[in-house]
C-alpha cells in the first residue's frame, strides 16, 4: 500500500473505555458526551411503503440476456440518481460465508479488551485499528459505536483472531471487489459511458478498499444518541451487510427512511467519489445508524474507493455549458485525509472541493 501521511491520537490508550463496556455496565442513562446535537436528528422518521426502496438483482445485471441487463442498468441508474441507495439481491456471496463473517466479527468484539489492545493504534492510518466512536479525540459528541477498521486492498490486512476470521475475510472481500467492479460497469453504462470508464478513471485495480465492522451495543437512551451521526461516505460505493437487525436510515426529501433489507441482501450507498466522477448527477447518500435499547446491531461495511494517488475529477463527457465542473480536482489521498481529520459536526470533506457555480 502507498504510504499515507501519519496522524496520531494523543493518549489513545489512557482511560480507554469501549461503548460495549459502557453498555454492559448496566447504565440507565448515557454520558452527556453521547447526547446528539445534530439538527438533522429532528427530521421525521418513516417506514417506507412496501416495495418503495429500490432493489437491484445482481444476477440480471450480469445476465447474458441483453434485454434483462439493459433494463437492470436503467433501474440501477434510476436508483443512484433518485435514491443514492439500493438493495442488492442475488449477489453471489454464499450465505455460509456471510454467516462465518458475522460470527467471526462477533467473536472478535467479544474478545477480552486486553487481547484487542494491540489494535488500539495511535496512527489513524494504521492498516488495522480497533476503537470507539469515529475520531474520539477531535469530536465533541461521541457515537455509540465500537469498530474494527482494516485496509484490505491493495494490500490485504486482517486480525488473525479469532481463528478462521482472516481467511473468511479474504474470500468475502474478493466477492465484494468483483461485485463492485460489475456495479461500476453498470453505473458507467447508465451514464452512456464506456463500461469500464469509472473503473479505469479511478484506477480500481490499485484502489483503497477499507473494511469496517461496526458494533452498536444496546443503548439505554437510544432516542438521545446515534450509532453514527448523519454523514456521507468518502469512497465510490459502500456495500453493507447486517446481522439481521435493521438500523440504517437514509435521508430522502427531508425525511429519514428506515431501511429493512431482505435476508442476505447487501445495502449499497453511493458515496463522494461517485458524486465527483458523475459531476453531481449521482449524489452521495446522507445516512446514519440508529440504535436500540435491547438489540445489538452489527454491520459489515466495505468502502470501495479510487487508488490513493488518483486525481478524481468529473468525467469530461458529463461536463458542458449547462453542467460546468462542480468539483475541484484533488487526489484521493488528500480527500481521504480531510475526511479522516474532520468530525461529523464539521464541514464535510466534499464541501471543501465543491465549486459554487
Amino acid at each position: 500500500m502507498a504510504e499515507i501521511a501519519s496522524e496520531t491520537l494523543p493518549n489513545v490508550t489512557s482511560d480507554f473505555t469501549t461503548v460495549k463496556a459502557l453498555s454492559e455496565h448496566g447504565l440507565t442513562s448515557i454520558p452527556s458526551s453521547f447526547v446528539s446535537n445534530n439538527n438533522l436528528e429532528d427530521l421525521p422518521v418513516i417506514d417506507p411503503p412496501q416495495g418503495t426502496l429500490p432493489i437491484i438483482d445482481f444476477s440480471l445485471l450480469t445476465s447474458r440476456n441483453p434485454q434483462e441487463r439493459s433494463k437492470t442498468i436503467q433501474d440501477l441508474g434510476k436508483a443512484c440518481e433518485e435514491w443514492n441507495f439500493f438493495m442488492l439481491i442475488n449477489h453471489g456471496i454464499p450465505e455460509s460465508l456471510m454467516n462465518v463473517m458475522m460470527e467471526g466479527i462477533t467473536e472478535f468484539f467479544n474478545l477480552p479488551d486486553e487481547e484487542k489492545k494491540e489494535f488500539l493504534k495511535e496512527n489513524l492510518y494504521d492498516p488495522i485499528r480497533w476503537g470507539s466512536s469515529f475520531n474520539s479525540v477531535r469530536e465533541e459528541v461521541h457515537c455509540w459505536r465500537d469498530f474494527l477498521k482494516v485496509f484490505v486492498h491493495p494490500e490485504f490486512h486482517f486480525p488473525d483472531k479469532p481463528a478462521g476470521l482472516r481467511d473468511a475475510a479474504f474470500e468475502y472481500i474478493k466477492h465484494i471487489r468483483e461485485i463492485t467492479r460489475e456495479l461500476l460497469r453498470g453505473v458507467s453504462e447508465s451514464l452512456d459511458l464506456e463500461p469500464n470508464y469509472i473503473s479505469n478513471a479511478v484506477n480500481l485495480e490499485s484502489s483503497l478498499q477499507v473494511f469496517v465492522a461496526n458494533l452498536y451495543p444496546p443503548c439505554p437512551q437510544p432516542e438521545l444518541a446515534m450509532g453514527l451521526f448523519p454523514h456521507t461516505d468518502y469512497s465510490l460505493m459502500t456495500l453493507i451487510l447486517e446481522n439481521g437487525i435493521s438500523g440504517l436510515d437514509i435521508l430522502q426529501d427531508g425525511k429519514w427512511i428506515k431501511v429493512k433489507a431482505p435476508p442476505n441482501a447487501l445495502m449499497v450507498i453511493t458515496a463522494n467519489q461517485l458524486e465527483i466522477v458523475t459531476n453531481g448527477k449521482y449524489k452521495s447518500s446522507v445516512h446514519r445508524a440508529a440504535l436500540y435499547s435491547k438489540a445489538k446491531r452489527i454491520s459489515l461495511t466495505t468502502g470501495n474507493g479510487p487508488s490513493l494517488d488518483t486525481v478524481v475529477r468529473p468525467a469530461p463527457e458529463l461536463v458542458d455549458e449547462s453542467h460546468p465542473p462542480g468539483y475541484k480536482t484533488i487526489t484521493y489521498r488528500e480527500f481521504f485525509e480531510i475526511h479522516q481529520r474532520k468530525g461529523f459536526d464539521k464541514q464535510s470533506a466534499l464541501d471543501y472541493i465543491r465549486i459554487q457555480n
